[in-house]
């Protein structure tokens, strides 16, 4: 810690029955009363009071600093030694600016001296900085107003800025340390500095949103009560900070929380959901604002994957519900997880070797890093028949499920349509012929359901189909389907476009040279069925 000394006297104040005087050939003719204690002094040392009586005593009730930081600028004034440094810096300071002690009453004053001596060492310095804002917290509106606040906050978040995975140690010198060194120095801070020190470091937009949500943690951590891990208590624990009423401490805990909740940044990932479902809670318990608890629903609905299910039971503040846990903000994290999987593509479009595709809006959140043969795996566990409507619907349009399973689900729908009363027609001839040289083929098992569409020849799975019929709609959704499929195939498999277009020039040479792939066979056979239509 860096320090200065001033005065090269000895030091010569003494105390008889509580009255501070000063050693000194000339009787003392200056009372002064700073709080609780008299002071004896001389006229000398402030000429504004030559003219009062020697009897009369001077009050100051309100001296910043009190008795301590008087002392300090009475023996400045007398030329004795005086220490400063970090730990008395702001006190000095704002008794210096009460007591008028500026350059324009006598040339090289006090202020004058501490300023420099605040510009020069203590903003170089990571800890002398801490510690002088620290302490400006018992000096606030003045503070503010000599700027000393907001010159401190400045300088904590540039060192953070500048270095935000080094150590610094002094002006000129940094050190090796973990990525956040900076978060548990700034934890001792008080929620007012730290909110603004921390909006100084995200407006830069240069540390990682990573190592600000570690920041938080840890502050958090530092200041919010832990909560029952079995939910059953609403109650935090008691923090030995707080020597106020439970209602204060509460009002305090809200906002501290509240302004953590302001903090947060907004790219997903950058704080972990059990942190963001442990704010939830306490949020809960706390009572905060509406807004502070629907940001947070929000927040771990994005990442809701990473939830477990203890994370999830987040207590009420109360019983008055009937209920233990807060069902509705949990359907809100639930909503909008969902509604993830509808957003619109960010990205545009994309071209490769002359060929270009639409990029699925699905293929940017429907768990991407699935491969096909992972999906194709997955979605053997799923039971078609047991399907709601409303799940086929979306399977139907489900850009990433595999062709099987939407031929499966496309087929179970419209049996149950069957079933229900609905009037079907056979399909051609030349269509059956094909679709059983591709089941003789292996290519395709779900080629041999569609096969028996139109005849009453029971199948494997138990389903007894009569006079099926697929509507239009559910073929045009197929069709489409099928073309994006193949669109994907020809990405994969890198065939241009007008190579592709090439290679079907005649409707004989289409059915001849089947592709090697089931998707374009289902894709050809719509076509040509679409064709037998329209000639009846």
């Amino acid at each position: 810690m860096k320090f200065m000394k001033l005065g090269n006297r000895p030091d010569t104040f003494f105390t008889t029955e509580a009255i501070r005087s000063v050693s000194s050939e000339v009787s003392t003719d200056l009372h002064i009363q700073v709080h609780n204690s008299l002071y004896q002094l001389h006229k000398k040392l402030c000429s504004a009071l030559k003219d009062t009586s020697e009897h009369t005593v001077i009050l100051l009730p309100d001296l910043p600093g009190g008795p301590e930081a008087f002392e300090v600028c009475a023996k400045y004034c007398y030329g004795i030694t005086i220490t400063l440094s970090a730990l008395n810096i702001v006190p000095v300071r704002c008794a210096a600016e009460y007591l008028q002690m500026s350059d324009d009453a006598d040339r090289g004053n006090l202020v004058g001296k501490l300023e420099l001596f605040f510009k020069s060492c203590i903003l170089r310095r990571w800890k002398d900085t801490l510690v002088t804002l620290q302490s400006t917290r018992n000096y606030s509106p003045l503070c503010e107003e000599l700027g000393i606040t907001g010159r401190c906050i400045d300088a904590i978040a540039t060192a953070i800025i500048a270095s935000p995975t080094q150590a610094i140690t002094s002006s000129h010198s940094r050190k090796a340390a973990p990525k956040n060194w900076w978060a548990g120095d700034i934890s001792e801070l008080g929620i007012a500095h730290y909110w603004r020190v921390m909006v100084a470091v995200k407006s830069a937009g240069i540390v990682p949103n990573k190592l600000i949500g570690e920041a938080l943690r840890i502050y958090t951590r530092r200041w919010l009560p832990n909560m029952s891990r079995n939910g059953q208590q609403n109650e935090l624990e008691a923090d030995d900070s707080f020597t106020e009423s439970p209602t204060d401490a509460a009002m305090k805990h809200r906002l501290l929380m509240e302004k953590i909740v302001s903090l947060l940044p907004t790219e997903k990932g950058s704080v972990s959901c059990s942190f963001l479902l442990k704010l939830l809670k306490a949020a809960n318990i706390l009572h905060a604002s509406t807004s502070s608890k629907m940001e947070l629903a929000r927040r771990i609905g994005l990442q809701l994957e990473e939830a477990s299910v203890d994370g999830l039971l987040i207590p009420l503040d109360s019983n008055s519900s009937g209920t233990l846990y807060d069902v509705d903000i949990v359907m809100a994290m639930l909503e909008e997880f969902l509604l993830q999987g509808q957003s619109p593509a960010t990205s545009p479009p994309r071209e490769k070797l002359r060929c270009e595709r639409r990029r699925s809006r699905s293929s940017e959140n429907v768990h991407p890093e699935l491969d096909k043969n992972a999906r194709k795996q997955l979605c053997r566990i799923l039971d078609c028949k047991k399907l709601s409507v409303e799940a086929c619907m979306h399977a139907a349009q489900n850009e990433l499920l595999p062709l099987r399973v939407v031929v499966q689900v496309l087929f179970f729908e419209q049996s149950r349509a069957a079933m229900s009363g609905g009037q079907v027609t056979e399909l051609p001839s030349n269509i059956k012929a094909l679709l059983a040289k591709t089941t003789a083929g292996g290519e395709d098992r779900d080629a041999l359901k569609l096969h028996h569409i139109g005849t009453a020849t029971p199948i494997e799975d138990g389903w007894s189909i009569s006079r099926l019929k697929c509507p239009a709609t559910k073929l045009a959704t197929l069709k489409t389907k099928l073309a994006e499929e193949e669109d994907n195939d020809m990405d994969d498999d890198l065939i241009p476009r007008d190579a592709l277009m090439r290679s079907a020039s005649s409707r004989f040479k289409a059915l001849c040279s089947l592709p090697k792939k089931p998707k374009r066979i289902i894709s050809k056979l719509l076509a040509m069925n679409r064709s037998a239509s329209e000639r009846n």
